[in-house]
């Protein structure tokens, strides 16, 4: 494949997160195909042109559906709200296209399967947008655990908290419905925790979950009255991996203070290694070695050593920033499409990440334990 033509739909924080990614993915990573930027899609039409100058889209639509027809485009990326990712998707694998979609999959894991199952049937490659676990700092953290720097892994907690839904005077919105959004805390964020977890420890088998909406209704923004918040502002879970290691996850949107305190702790028996996304260029790192007057929590700053850090900026400590990792993640996915490798994650991927926060959701609502494999 020597070059590859690109559709992109949406053109918010994510639409714009992609054009970003597509334009600096060879001018940073270097080794990835050439990149032609077809079309882009938004409503009105006015707004679609306008974006395409601007992100450096040859050409414009206010209709999704242009794209499916179209023999230019061979990657569809889907950043539209969660709602319309099952029917864009699916149309885009229908069609042949590649596609790189922003997480969750879905609104719902039955929604999710199909897609899953469909880009497995059609061969199409895909990648789902969780860019933290490209994160350098991360995938380091992943291999100081696989080499047992802090020896057996005793023991996780993770958690992951923001404060945009904690005003209760905050209108209310499509986020508040499951129709609409499906899961709140746990699909908006608790899933990029479940990736991570899944990154450094492996499948879950099993968990017990609760929930609560903490702002039970939000006034209209018409000022007629309020409506009813149908899904979770927090969601917890006890959990236990496959390996036998327990732990604990836990989100909030409504977390006064918190703007992105995506955090984890992996226990071992030598040692410790924490991580917190509001300082995502570190790592902390505990060792139960040398003398104990001297033990102490080191900070590893990432650096050229840790790829593709490098690629960036050649000097350690000056840090990469959220669209650098969906620079790295884009890059990934480019490169896959070169050699017909799969990307990772792939529907099939954020599908066994998503299974698990509809386990949690399963188990607030009938206040049980629940065996992560009965969602197949």
């Amino acid at each position: 494949m020597s070059s590859i033509g690109v559709g992109l739909i949406g053109t918010g924080f994510m639409g714009k997160a992609h054009a970003l990614a597509y334009g600096a993915a060879k001018a940073v990573m270097g080794d990835v195909p050439d990149i032609r930027m077809e079309v882009l899609c938004e409503t009105p039409l006015d707004k679609a042109q306008k974006m395409a100058n601007q992100f450096g889209f040859a050409r414009a639509t206010d209709n999704w559906r242009d794209l499916l027809s179209d023999p230019a485009i061979d990657v569809m990326s889907i950043t539209t709200p969660n709602m319309l990712h099952h029917e864009m998707a699916l149309a885009a694998i229908a069609a042949g296209k590649h596609v790189y979609c922003e997480k969750p999959l879905a609104l719902t894991l039955d929604q999710a399967r199909e897609m899953r199952d469909a880009a497995a049937k059609s061969g199409v490659k895909t990648m789902v947008g969780y860019n933290y676990i490209h994160n350098p700092a991360f995938t380091h953290a992943c291999r100081l655990v696989k080499s047992g720097a802090i020896g057996r892994v005793v023991h996780f907690r993770g958690w992951v908290d923001e404060d945009y839904q904690a005003d209760p005077n905050l209108t209310w919105t499509w986020r508040s419905t499951i129709a609409d959004a499906g899961l709140g805390a746990l699909g908006d964020m608790g899933c990029h925790l479940v990736s991570m977890t899944y990154g450094l420890l492996g499948p879950v088998n099993s968990l017990i979950g609760d929930m609560q909406t903490v702002h039970e209704t939000r006034p209209l923004a018409d000022g007629t009255g309020h409506a009813r918040v149908e899904n979770e502002d927090t969601a917890t879970a006890l959990i236990r991996f496959e390996s036998g290691v327990q732990g604990s996850i836990s989100t909030s949107r409504s977390a006064w203070g918190r703007k992105s305190r995506l955090a984890w702790e992996v226990h071992g028996s030598e040692g410790m290694i924490c991580y917190d996304q509001e300082r995502m260029n570190e790592l902390q790192l505990y060792q139960n070695t040398g003398n104990p007057a001297e033990q102490g929590f080191k900070t590893i700053l990432t650096s050229p050593h840790h790829a593709p850090y490098g690629n960036f900026c050649p000097a350690p400590g000056h840090q990469l920033g959220f669209n650098d990792l969906k620079v790295i993640e884009c890059a990934t996915f480019l490169s896959a499409l070169a050699k017909g490798e799969d990307a990772y994650p792939n529907f099939n991927d954020a599908f066994e990440f998503e299974k698990l926060i509809h386990a949690v959701a399963v188990a607030a609502r009938e206040d049980r334990r629940v065996i992560v494999a009965e969602f197949g």
